[in-house]
């Protein structure tokens, strides 16, 4: 067994390093707060003890958190690095080991005799360039072997155990029936809420379906434990790892919907075949059954769509279906936190799906920040034409969730009860993204993400087009072209209310040809004002147009494109490389002379390096910029009174609460030393098969993100952020911005 979680003197893993003295527990007194060191966090434990930030407590923090969201269980009920005598079988002797995490009965001493759980946690491995698989239960006897002596030594009612560093996690039973001579510690699909008082442990995964919301970080690691099991088990390339996952997630999906209506649950995996994963990792062939036909049931759902097509065939062995089921089975995802199901299938497809195209998908950062700023409501259209994986039309879709339908006080309310409040509004969710979401891309394994991903919020498809968005509607014999005409009503050019985009970069994949004409003439081949012509400067430094281009650069392309795509003053909200808004060449001043003479500049924010490099893997330095497309009337207005001068909000963001090695930040004061705030949480403790709401007190640092959106801000939270400094701007402005007059007309 390893020695950071059983010796006593080891000071990676062992006895936790604390800043107060004396021992965690019920009997602890909060110590007053004190300068935090680069290398400690609070506990969340505790929620004021300081401790060391090693390898083995990130760990341990993350299960610590899940095991009050999920699991509903009491911190007061927990102590980290609980000493238990363990007895050696073989020499007799007795020494001491600790447990990570120690879970008591509720409301009782922390003493052995009150122990009901026990987690061990391990530092996470590194990660290494090669695949690795994942261990399943048939190769996990040493882990459950130490987990199993720590619960031995701790008497007769401590039934439930779990082992995990972050890559693989077990969950143990301690079975007192089937053996005569002693205890078996066997498998166990997930841990029952609370007190466990209702809880059947000889059921099949179904019984615990409709008892648990996915925690964030539980739910993200489900998936990942999924995708790599795939990936490193059944030796498939990543991005086909990732569709044979979504498969299963979708049939998953499919078969919740089918128990709402009243059917019996097919995705499960009985109490035998968890049994059975003890000897082997072949799996269950009934398991197995059981999820290809709600898959084959899920293609003929949505064959109107034709999301499916022949390709789509799920060809994971027994052992994979059957370990995927067992992940899964145990979670209601309908029920699940709408946030935590975006941000979970944001972080799969984000890590293994990439276009070749210049696609650069948004971090989630950005995406917040400018679906914020544009502040779609309901009745408007949303088109993304450049969609990629579906990260504007998700976060467009929880914004009218957060900002139209929640409550106002929503940051009060246990992540529980949110969850609630979220999922209840599913049904209106979809009618809104059936009716006014929509997506396009030229690939066509990103549209399908994407219209996934929506579907993951409102159990609906979204509408998401496989099309050369620059040709449309005009050119273009892609799939997507005859299902994208059917809703020409909403996203034909000059019907869309917002569009939200981050298009290709890239010269080194122009486009040229018959596309480039679509550019400079009309529907009714007249010439109308385009940048797609080569550019010069005249002797007095004015723009001179010269022939048409053989070839442009995509993005420039799509800033033309997207104004006009939008209504008169509709918005746009658009990703574009530092160099079109700053080079001082003529094909980029094109580009700015064309945005000035057909936009309002709403605002541009530039972004630093840390927010690509971490979440797109790529260097580049951008600006978000915010235009309003101008009226008829307003631009007669200006070619007789000479051009509009008016503020615009311009920001530079510096931090985006990482750094490039996605390390966090967090608000230091003038000394260097971070800022620490006290607040309350309300969490929901089960106790008997109750929930009960709770008032927890915590000490948190806050987070250095220039970008914080207003829906992520806790109410702790006082620093400015670029949405605040924002509506202050347009608060202050309002008489001045004439795109505020455009809005009101």
């Amino acid at each position: 067994m390893a020695e950071e979680q059983l010796g006593f003197d080891i000071p990676e893993g062992g006895k936790r390093k604390l800043a107060a003295s004396g021992k965690s527990g019920e009997a602890d007194k909060p110590s007053e707060p004190r300068k935090l060191q680069d290398d400690e966090v609070f506990d969340y434990i505790t929620g004021d003890k300081v401790v060391k930030l090693t390898e083995t407590e990130k760990v341990r923090q993350r299960i610590a958190r899940a095991l009050v969201h999920q699991y509903g269980i009491d911190p007061r009920d927990m102590q980290a690095d609980f000493s238990i005598p363990v007895v050696n079988e073989e020499s007799g002797r007795k020494t001491r080991r600790r447990a990570s995490i120690a879970i008591f009965e509720h409301g009782q001493p922390h003493e052995l005799q009150y122990v009901r759980r026990i987690v061990v946690t391990k530092p996470r491995p590194k990660d290494s360039r090669t695949v690795s698989k994942i261990r399943t239960y048939a190769h996990a006897k040493e882990q459950i072997d130490e987990v199993g002596a720590l619960m031995k030594a701790t008497g007769s009612e401590c039934k439930y155990g779990m082992w995990t560093d972050d890559k693989d996690l077990y969950f143990i039973l301690r079975d007192t029936e089937s053996s005569l001579f002693e205890d078996e510690y066997r498998p166990l699909l997930n841990w029952p809420r609370g007190d466990a008082t209702a809880f059947d442990a000889q059921g099949n995964a179904s019984s615990l379906g409709t008892m648990r919301r996915a925690d964030e970080t539980m739910l993200r690691f489900a998936f990942r434990r999924c995708h790599n099991y795939i990936h490193g088990n059944e030796g498939l390339p990543k991005d086909a790892a990732f569709w044979q996952f979504l498969y299963v997630l979708f049939a998953k999906l499919y078969d919740e919907r089918l128990v709402r209506e009243g059917e019996p649950t097919r995705f499960f995996v009985g109490i035998e075949d968890v049994a059975a994963a003890l000897e082997s990792e072949e799996g269950s062939p009934d398991v197995a059954k059981r999820i290809k036909a709600l898959f084959e049931e899920v293609k003929d759902f949505y064959a109107g769509q034709e999301l499916f097509n022949e390709y789509d065939r799920l060809t994971l062995t027994d052992g994979a279906l059957t370990f995927i089921t067992r992940q899964l089975a145990t979670y209601s995802i309908h029920d699940t936190s709408l946030d935590a199901l975006g941000t979970a299938y944001q972080e799969l497809v984000g890590d293994n799906l990439r276009g070749d195209r210049g696609q650069y998908f948004t971090p989630p950062g950005a995406v917040r920040l400018m679906v914020e700023i544009l502040d779609p409501q309901e009745g408007q259209t949303v088109f993304d034409p450049c969609c990629g994986t579906g990260g504007f039309l998700r976060e467009s879709l929880l914004h009218v969730l957060h900002s139209k339908w929640m409550p106002e006080d929503e940051q009060s309310l246990s992540v529980q009860e949110r969850a609630r409040l979220e999922t209840a509004r599913r049904k209106d969710l979809g009618e809104h993204a059936q009716d006014r979401i929509f997506g396009a891309d030229f690939d066509p394994f990103l549209t399908r993400a994407a219209a996934f991903g929506v579907m993951m919020l409102t159990d609906i498809a979204g509408n998401t087009f496989q099309m050369d968005s620059l040709g449309f509607p005009w050119m273009g014999n892609l799939p997507g072209v005859k299902f994208a005409k059917k809703h020409g009503k909403r996203i034909y050019p000059g019907q869309v209310d917002i569009l939200l985009t981050n298009p290709p970069f890239g010269t080194d994949i122009p486009v040229s040809g018959p596309v480039l004409d679509l550019f400079r003439k009309d529907e009714y081949d007249g010439e109308k004002r385009s940048i797609a012509y080569s550019w010069s400067r005249k002797e007095d430094g004015t723009l001179k147009r010269g022939k048409p281009a053989v070839s442009v650069a995509p993005e420039r392309l799509f800033v033309q494109k997207a104004v006009e795509w939008v209504r008169p003053s509709g918005r746009i909200g658009i990703v574009l490389p530092n160099g079109i808004l700053s080079n001082p060449g003529p094909d980029d001043e094109a580009v700015r002379q064309y945005i000035l003479d057909e936009c309002w500049v709403m605002a541009s924010i530039e972004l630093p390096v840390e927010i690509f490099v971490v979440g797109a893997g790529v260097n580049i330095l951008t600006t978000l910029l915010f235009l309003q497309k101008k009226t008829e009337r307003e631009k007669d207005e200006e070619r007789l009174h000479g051009d509009a001068d008016y503020p615009v909000f311009m920001a530079v963001a510096e931090k985006v609460g990482h750094d490039r090695r996605g390390n966090d930040l967090y608000v230091r004061d003038a000394r260097g030393d971070y800022v620490v705030r006290e607040h309350e949480e309300t969490d929901e403790i089960v106790v008997h098969g109750v929930a009960i709401p709770r008032q927890i007190k915590r000490r948190v640092l806050i987070r250095d993100n220039d970008l914080m959106s207003l829906r992520e801000r806790p109410p702790y939270h006082d620093r400015p952020s670029v949405i605040t400094e924002y509506r202050a701007f347009v608060e202050k402005h309002a008489d001045e911005l004439p795109w505020k007059k455009g809005e009101k007309a």
